[in-house]
């Protein structure tokens, strides 16, 4: 069977407690590879914002209300990977992430997907932002200290 083509725009969603600690979960695919809540929309239409909450749901089993999810109202380009290019159409090279962030109970029960991630971790905002394989990630995590007042511009 084969899979539909991703499409070149996707949700990047980090959450955290309000506090400075960032959830990472573990690529299953890329094991050592950590990053937030991520991925393309489904379909031509379907709006960022349910992306994020489908992709939240999706991966960790977190089912919040579209109005709990804050819309930076951001986004930013990347090169896809080589290896992962084979998954969209032809020519494609760089994809366009919409940037979100949800904050959540600490407490709140993570039922994480077995064939997206092996595990997860709570994080201070400094080590999340370290640990992030992705450059578009570690970036967010530093914005986001930044907007809860925790960064300095020496921090960045």
């Amino acid at each position: 069977m084969t899979r539909p083509l991703k499409i070149p725009v996707s949700v990047l969603v980090v959450i955290h407690d309000g506090t400075g600690r960032v959830l990472l979960m573990e690529r299953a695919d890329h094991p050592g590879f950590w990053q937030s809540v991520t991925g393309s929309l489904d379909r031509e239409g379907e709006a960022p914002v349910e992306a994020a909450r489908r992709e939240v749901m999706e991966e960790t089993g977190i089912d919040c209300p579209l109005l709990s999810y804050d819309d930076w109202k951001f986004s930013q380009v990347f090169e896809i990977f080589p290896h992962w290019r084979h998954r969209y159409p032809v020519g494609v090279t760089h994809n366009t992430e919409h940037v979100f962030s949800l904050v959540v109970s600490p407490e709140v029960q993570i039922r994480l997907s077995a064939r997206e991630h092996l595990r997860y971790q709570w994080l201070d905002w400094q080590q999340a932002a370290e640990t992030c394989f992705s450059w578009t990630n570690s970036k967010v995590i530093r914005e986001l200290a930044s907007r809860l007042g925790l960064a300095t511009a020496a921090d960045q």
